[in-house]
Protein backbone atom coordinates (compact mmCIF):
# COMPACT_ATOMS: atom_id res chain seq x y z
CA UNK A 1 0.00 0.00 0.00
CA UNK A 2 1.55 3.21 -1.14
CA UNK A 3 0.95 6.15 1.86
CA UNK A 4 -0.28 9.47 1.37
CA UNK A 5 1.60 12.44 2.98
CA UNK A 6 0.73 15.95 3.44
CA UNK A 7 3.57 18.08 3.57
CA UNK A 8 3.00 21.80 4.70
CA UNK A 9 4.99 24.73 5.03
CA UNK A 10 5.29 27.94 3.37
CA UNK A 11 9.20 27.50 2.38
CA UNK A 12 8.58 26.17 -1.30
CA UNK A 13 12.38 25.07 -1.14
CA UNK A 14 11.49 22.78 1.84
CA UNK A 15 8.33 21.00 0.88
CA UNK A 16 10.32 19.87 -2.10
CA UNK A 17 13.40 18.64 -0.34
CA UNK A 18 10.98 16.96 1.97
CA UNK A 19 8.86 15.72 -1.62
CA UNK A 20 12.22 14.37 -2.34
CA UNK A 21 13.43 12.19 0.50
CA UNK A 22 9.78 10.58 0.80
CA UNK A 23 9.08 9.87 -2.82
CA UNK A 24 12.63 8.05 -2.34
CA UNK A 25 10.63 5.71 0.11
CA UNK A 26 7.72 4.93 -1.63
CA UNK A 27 5.51 7.51 -0.19
CA UNK A 28 3.03 9.49 -2.40
CA UNK A 29 3.38 13.17 -1.22
CA UNK A 30 0.44 16.03 -1.31
CA UNK A 31 2.21 19.73 -1.09
CA UNK A 32 0.47 22.79 0.53
CA UNK A 33 1.76 25.71 1.56
CA UNK A 34 -0.43 27.31 4.10
CA UNK A 35 -2.80 25.55 6.48
CA UNK A 36 -5.94 26.45 4.89
CA UNK A 37 -4.79 24.79 1.56
CA UNK A 38 -3.89 21.92 4.37
CA UNK A 39 -6.81 21.81 5.40
CA UNK A 40 -8.97 21.80 2.06
CA UNK A 41 -6.62 18.95 0.66
CA UNK A 42 -7.19 16.89 4.18
CA UNK A 43 -11.07 17.11 3.89
CA UNK A 44 -10.35 16.21 -0.19
CA UNK A 45 -7.88 13.46 -0.35
CA UNK A 46 -7.38 10.22 1.65
CA UNK A 47 -4.15 11.09 3.86
CA UNK A 48 -2.22 9.21 5.94
CA UNK A 49 0.22 11.29 7.72
CA UNK A 50 0.66 15.01 7.84
CA UNK A 51 4.10 16.92 7.93
CA UNK A 52 2.82 20.53 9.22
CA UNK A 53 5.09 24.07 9.94
CA UNK A 54 3.92 26.08 12.84
CA UNK A 55 4.45 29.80 11.35
CA UNK A 56 2.21 29.94 8.55
CA UNK A 57 0.10 32.58 6.34
CA UNK A 58 -3.63 32.10 6.06
CA UNK A 59 -4.10 29.64 9.09
CA UNK A 60 -0.85 28.66 11.33
CA UNK A 61 -0.01 25.27 11.87
CA UNK A 62 -1.40 25.38 15.23
CA UNK A 63 -4.75 26.17 14.37
CA UNK A 64 -4.72 24.09 11.29
CA UNK A 65 -3.90 21.11 13.59
CA UNK A 66 -7.24 22.06 15.80
CA UNK A 67 -9.46 22.05 12.63
CA UNK A 68 -7.87 18.83 11.21
CA UNK A 69 -8.40 17.16 14.62
CA UNK A 70 -12.25 18.29 14.52
CA UNK A 71 -12.74 15.09 11.65
CA UNK A 72 -9.21 13.41 11.11
CA UNK A 73 -7.39 11.00 13.57
CA UNK A 74 -4.46 11.00 11.00
CA UNK A 75 -0.96 11.15 12.57
CA UNK A 76 1.05 14.47 12.57
CA UNK A 77 4.37 15.72 12.63
CA UNK A 78 4.72 19.13 13.66
CA UNK A 79 8.14 20.71 11.32
CA UNK A 80 9.43 24.15 12.85
CA UNK A 81 12.34 26.32 13.63
CA UNK A 82 11.04 26.37 16.83
CA UNK A 83 12.86 24.07 19.56
CA UNK A 84 11.43 25.30 23.04
CA UNK A 85 9.73 22.79 24.76
CA UNK A 86 6.14 25.03 25.25
CA UNK A 87 6.12 25.11 21.26
CA UNK A 88 6.53 21.01 21.59
CA UNK A 89 3.33 21.22 24.36
CA UNK A 90 1.58 23.33 23.01
CA UNK A 91 1.70 20.85 19.62
CA UNK A 92 1.28 18.11 21.31
CA UNK A 93 -1.83 19.83 23.80
CA UNK A 94 -3.10 20.41 20.12
CA UNK A 95 -3.12 16.84 19.15
CA UNK A 96 0.18 16.42 17.42
CA UNK A 97 2.14 12.87 17.42
CA UNK A 98 5.55 14.01 17.05
CA UNK A 99 7.59 17.38 16.70
CA UNK A 100 10.96 17.94 14.15
CA UNK A 101 13.20 20.97 14.44
CA UNK A 102 14.37 22.37 11.47
CA UNK A 103 17.19 22.45 10.03
CA UNK A 104 16.32 18.41 10.32
CA UNK A 105 18.11 15.96 9.35
CA UNK A 106 16.59 13.65 6.46
CA UNK A 107 17.51 9.98 7.45
CA UNK A 108 15.58 11.54 10.97
CA UNK A 109 12.95 12.82 9.12
CA UNK A 110 12.13 9.62 7.00
CA UNK A 111 12.64 7.43 10.15
CA UNK A 112 10.46 9.61 12.10
CA UNK A 113 7.57 8.67 9.25
CA UNK A 114 8.13 5.38 9.03
CA UNK A 115 8.01 5.13 12.53
CA UNK A 116 4.33 6.81 13.63
CA UNK A 117 3.19 5.50 10.56
CA UNK A 118 3.95 2.05 11.63
CA UNK A 119 2.56 2.59 15.12
CA UNK A 120 -0.56 4.02 13.75
CA UNK A 121 -1.33 1.56 11.46
CA UNK A 122 -0.64 -1.51 14.33
CA UNK A 123 -3.44 -0.03 15.95
CA UNK A 124 -5.65 -1.19 12.74
CA UNK A 125 -4.02 -4.33 12.12
CA UNK A 126 -4.27 -6.75 15.40
CA UNK A 127 -6.87 -8.37 14.46
CA UNK A 128 -6.54 -11.53 16.85
CA UNK A 129 -7.36 -9.05 20.03
CA UNK A 130 -11.07 -8.42 19.77
CA UNK A 131 -11.66 -8.14 23.16
CA UNK A 132 -13.45 -5.20 24.64
CA UNK A 133 -12.44 -2.93 27.62
CA UNK A 134 -14.85 -1.31 29.87
CA UNK A 135 -14.46 1.29 33.03
CA UNK A 136 -17.31 3.70 34.68
CA UNK A 137 -18.81 5.33 31.29
CA UNK A 138 -15.74 4.53 29.05
CA UNK A 139 -15.30 1.44 26.68
CA UNK A 140 -12.80 0.31 24.40
CA UNK A 141 -13.61 -1.84 21.24
CA UNK A 142 -9.79 -3.12 20.64
CA UNK A 143 -10.45 -4.68 17.19
CA UNK A 144 -11.89 -1.43 15.44
CA UNK A 145 -9.79 0.54 17.57
CA UNK A 146 -13.20 2.43 19.24
CA UNK A 147 -13.72 4.52 22.08
CA UNK A 148 -17.22 5.02 23.85
CA UNK A 149 -18.55 7.07 26.32
CA UNK A 150 -22.10 6.39 27.28
CA UNK A 151 -22.65 5.11 23.35
CA UNK A 152 -21.06 8.19 21.73
CA UNK A 153 -17.66 7.77 20.21
CA UNK A 154 -14.99 9.26 20.94
CA UNK A 155 -12.47 10.79 18.84
CA UNK A 156 -8.79 9.90 20.24
CA UNK A 157 -5.34 10.56 18.60
CA UNK A 158 -3.51 6.95 17.86
CA UNK A 159 -0.89 7.85 21.20
CA UNK A 160 -4.04 8.86 23.21
CA UNK A 161 -5.79 5.72 22.39
CA UNK A 162 -2.58 3.79 23.01
CA UNK A 163 -2.36 5.44 26.60
CA UNK A 164 -5.97 4.50 27.58
CA UNK A 165 -5.78 0.53 26.09
CA UNK A 166 -2.31 0.45 28.17
CA UNK A 167 -4.32 1.52 31.43
CA UNK A 168 -7.48 -0.50 30.59
CA UNK A 169 -6.01 -3.58 29.92
CA UNK A 170 -4.36 -3.13 33.02
CA UNK A 171 -6.63 -1.63 35.64
CA UNK A 172 -5.57 -1.03 39.02
CA UNK A 173 -2.01 -1.16 38.06
CA UNK A 174 -0.07 2.19 38.31
CA UNK A 175 2.46 3.30 35.27
CA UNK A 176 4.95 5.86 35.59
CA UNK A 177 5.89 8.40 33.03
CA UNK A 178 9.10 6.22 31.69
CA UNK A 179 6.91 3.10 31.64
CA UNK A 180 3.78 4.56 29.80
CA UNK A 181 6.02 6.42 27.13
CA UNK A 182 8.27 3.05 26.56
CA UNK A 183 5.32 1.25 26.21
CA UNK A 184 3.38 3.68 23.66
CA UNK A 185 6.08 5.26 22.01
CA UNK A 186 8.57 2.21 21.96
CA UNK A 187 11.96 5.04 22.19
CA UNK A 188 13.78 7.45 24.64
CA UNK A 189 13.30 11.20 24.70
CA UNK A 190 13.76 13.94 27.14
CA UNK A 191 11.03 15.55 29.07
CA UNK A 192 9.11 12.62 29.17
CA UNK A 193 7.22 13.20 32.18
CA UNK A 194 5.62 16.17 30.55
CA UNK A 195 5.05 14.88 27.49
CA UNK A 196 2.91 12.25 29.55
CA UNK A 197 1.18 14.57 31.14
CA UNK A 198 -0.02 16.39 28.74
CA UNK A 199 -1.65 13.54 26.62
CA UNK A 200 -3.27 12.54 30.14
CA UNK A 201 -4.73 15.43 30.56
CA UNK A 202 -5.85 15.32 26.50
CA UNK A 203 -7.68 12.17 27.90
CA UNK A 204 -8.96 12.90 30.55
CA UNK A 205 -10.43 16.42 28.99
CA UNK A 206 -12.52 14.09 26.59
CA UNK A 207 -13.28 11.75 29.18
CA UNK A 208 -14.31 13.33 32.26
CA UNK A 209 -17.15 14.42 33.42
CA UNK A 210 -14.65 16.92 35.64
CA UNK A 211 -11.24 16.63 34.37
CA UNK A 212 -10.08 18.45 37.01
CA UNK A 213 -10.99 16.13 39.24
CA UNK A 214 -11.05 12.87 37.58
CA UNK A 215 -12.90 9.64 38.43
CA UNK A 216 -11.12 7.59 35.54
CA UNK A 217 -7.72 7.87 34.94
CA UNK A 218 -6.47 8.13 38.43
CA UNK A 219 -3.03 10.45 39.39
CA UNK A 220 -1.18 7.71 42.23
CA UNK A 221 1.06 11.03 43.79
CA UNK A 222 4.83 10.49 43.30
CA UNK A 223 4.18 6.92 41.18
CA UNK A 224 2.03 7.34 38.21
CA UNK A 225 -1.23 6.75 36.49
CA UNK A 226 -4.20 4.28 36.41
CA UNK A 227 -7.40 3.37 35.61
CA UNK A 228 -9.88 3.39 38.29
CA UNK A 229 -13.07 1.31 37.96
CA UNK A 230 -16.08 2.07 40.12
Amino acid sequence: MAYNILVCDDEKDIVKAIEIYLKAEGYEVFKAYDGLEAIEIINREQIHLCIIDLMMPKVDGISAILKIREKHNIPIIILSAKSEITDKIIGLNVGADDYIVKPFNAIELVARVNSVLRRFTSLGSADIDKDIYKAGRVVIKNSSKEVFIDDEAVNLTPYEYKILLLLMKNKSRVFNSDEIYRQVWEDEAHDVKKIISVHISHLRDKLEINPRKPDLIKSVYGMGYKIEDK
